[in-house]
């Protein structure tokens, strides 16, 4: 197994990209290391990431950048893209990332990987390094990667088997509930399928995809019910935007003072977009969080089968509006973050490619587009066919809060379908 450069590994360092935290290494293992080595597992690697972390790309002034194997003009990602790209290349089994906003699903859906976002707390989390340590508002998460769904599963199970509360005080006693995990592939599911955000739509490559994925789930017997987001994800994510800046970016802007290294730009203009805000104030934000994950809550219960009233069990969705894209050009991330705002569990699965044989369609049709909003037309205008050629697309799978094992079920489901093993008679 390889690692993110977050993990703690006892005589090594972890960097988090930034120049200060080198030639530092860790007193001791984090949690999930020692009960991987309990195991059995070979920690062979630790892999790069953005400076800060807080980027869906993989760049920092320590390590360099790091590139898509399919084409090194394009970025593989991030902030877990060193690791997704480990794997891309066969360099390992399994891989461990990280995810605040999209960090492990961004690289697994631009590098034709499996990864799994859980709910906070359900895998431990202690002695992993992170930027702005000590927030709770939108806790980052630990996940596996991989490139095929079992290894993806049985990591997860073997993790959860081990009671990782035992060492973790945050971690939920929770076993895992096979139950839940075989149900999810032994039934027609009812299936919320969210095709655009309102926010930033898809490139046709990423949209085709995603409803070729749909006809063959419901030629298998699923049942698809629409999932029409309104302004409730553009709210959290607004919300979710402020927490980012609570502390006017002390906590990165004293990592990189640390070292004497330089911004990344994206990271600078990150800790110069807000400033720091009061307790008072925090709480205030902490109050519309909750509101907005409750009117999050109400949506998911009102959307249901129109003949029979089954409310959904699972969501599926884009990951990104686009594949691989060249170097700091990733700009929207909502329909990933949106999923660690409201604390839902979610699984990439590789669903197709860009293909300039079907896509090519498409093409004229792009010029009669009128964006909704600036990060529209700056993600309309990534959109190259001839360069974009043969990138992967995931298709991302969505459970309600602390069901892992359902989203792991489904996931494995969507898999079967993708590749004709699996039908159900409804």
């Amino acid at each position: 197994m390889t690692l993110k450069d977050q993990f703690d590994v006892k005589g090594y360092d972890s960097t988090l990209g930034y120049v200060g935290r080198a030639f530092k290494p860790a007193q001791d293992d984090s949690v999930i290391v020692s009960l991987l080595k309990q195991m059995g597992a070979v920690i062979i690697a630790k892999s790069n990431l953005p400076q800060s972390i807080m980027w869906c790309e993989t760049e920092n002034p320590l390590w360099g950048l790091t590139v898509h194997p399919q084409n090194p003009e394009f970025t593989p990602g991030g902030s877990t893209g060193g690791e997704g790209t480990l794997l891309a290349l066969q360099g390992s089994v399994v891989g461990w990332g990280t995810d605040i906003g999209g960090s492990i699903r961004i690289p697994s859906h631009m590098l034709g990987l499996y990864g799994l976002k859980p709910s906070s707390t359900r895998l431990p989390y202690l002695g992993v390094s992170v930027s702005t340590e000590g927030q709770e508002h939108v806790p980052s998460v630990i996940g596996p990667m991989s490139r095929d769904i079992d290894s993806l599963i049985a990591t997860t199970k073997a993790v959860i088997d081990c009671e990782p509360w035992n060492l973790d005080p945050k971690c939920c006693p929770l076993p895992w509930r096979n139950d839940m995990f075989t149900n999810a592939q032994s039934r027609p599911l009812v299936i919320g399928v969210m095709y655009d955000d309102g926010v930033v739509k898809s490139h046709p490559p990423i949209s085709r995809v995603l409803h070729d994925t749909v006809r063959k789930l419901e030629a298998a017997g699923h049942e698809i019910v629409p999932w029409t987001p309104g302004t409730v994800h553009q709210e959290c994510v607004d919300i979710m935007d402020q927490y980012y800046t609570a502390d006017g970016g002390e906590d990165i802007k004293r990592d990189i003072a640390a070292g004497g290294e330089p911004f990344i730009p994206h990271v600078e203009a990150l800790v110069n977009k807000g400033k720091p805000i009061s307790v008072f104030q925090y709480w205030q934000l902490n109050r519309q969080k909750t509101a907005a994950q409750k009117r999050f809550l109400d949506l998911w219960n009102a959307t249901v089968l129109p003949t029979t009233g089954k409310r959904i069990d699972v969501l599926l969705t884009p990951v990104m509006p686009h594949s691989a894209v060249p170097h700091r050009k990733c700009r929207w991330v909502g329909y990933t973050k949106v999923f660690n705002f409201v604390d839902y569990p979610a699984v990439v699965v590789p669903a197709g490619r860009v293909e300039k044989r079907i896509d090519g369609e498409a093409v004229a049709e792009m010029g009669r587009y009128t964006p909704r909003n600036e990060l529209d037309r700056w993600t309309w205008e990534l959109f190259d066919l001839e360069r974009m050629e043969g990138m992967p697309i995931g298709v991302q799978i969505v459970a309600r809060r602390l069901e892992e094992e359902k989203v792991l079920g489904a996931a494995k489901m969507v898999h079967g379908i993708l590749r004709g093993d699996e039908t159900f008679t409804p």
